[in-house]
């Protein structure tokens, strides 16, 4: 899992430097304090200036906005103009680099029958699944991550003025060898099961809430 080459998405946060005000800030406030800003306030209008899909991203440390640079197969790599990396796979942050005050997910892997793959949206309550994780803090390898999701009601987003109609899944995830146990929300597309809306706990120490700006364009790609 300490395989994955990030160099193109190093270059490429280089030069979204550049891009506007809105990828310069995700730079300054992704390394703010501990205490933190706000959550980072964007708009339409900004958003539509960068052609990369973005979305923001929120830690204890800060508010930014990432984007997307690169996919390889179901794989998603997000950067920030500060050279933060986010990893998705199907919605799941599955590594970052840059984002953790006290160590970052370093790796993720999931059954083969993953429910990220299947889709939230199809999943019976009460499902249950396993995935494994490497930590930097530590050098833990292999830490295997039990989750359990729950089927919430409808709920209506309102992202950059736009409403969204989506399902709330939560997962309880257990990591009983490095004492992690937390709640994750998500919130889906009814019909594709696409993650809209996310807070995930990825270490014991890092919790992300994840924003996608540009949802539509996934229908695009």
């Amino acid at each position: 899992m300490r395989t994955l080459n990030i160099g193109v998405c190093v270059i490429a946060a280089l030069l979204l430097c550049g891009c506007n005000p809105l990828m310069t800030a995700s730079m300054t406030n992704l390394k703010a304090s501990v205490s933190g800003p706000d959550e980072l306030e964007v708009t339409a209008a900004e958003v539509a200036q960068v052609e990369f899909p973005q979305l923001r991203l929120t830690t204890s440390s800060g508010s930014g906005v990432m984007a997307m640079v690169r996919e390889r197969g179901d794989l998603q790599f997000w950067v920030a103009s500060g050279k933060q990396v986010l990893l998705l796979r199907d919605g799941l942050a599955v590594r970052t680099i840059g984002l953790g005050f006290d160590g970052d997910l370093d790796g993720t892997r999931l059954a083969a029958t993953s429910p990220f793959k299947q889709g939230l949206h199809t999943l019976p309550d009460g499902y249950t699944s396993q995935r494994w994780i490497d930590l930097y803090q530590g050098s833990e390898v292999g830490v295997t991550l039990n989750s359990r999701f729950s089927r919430k009601s409808m709920e209506t987003l309102e992202i950059l003025n736009k409403e969204y109609a989506v399902l709330r899944v939560d997962e309880q995830i257990d990591a009983p060898a490095i004492g992690l146990r937390a709640t994750n929300h998500y919130w889906v597309d009814p019909v594709d099961g696409f993650i809209v809306q996310s807070e995930q706990q990825l270490t014991s120490r890092l919790r992300v809430k994840i924003v996608q700006l540009t949802p539509e364009r996934r229908f695009a790609r």
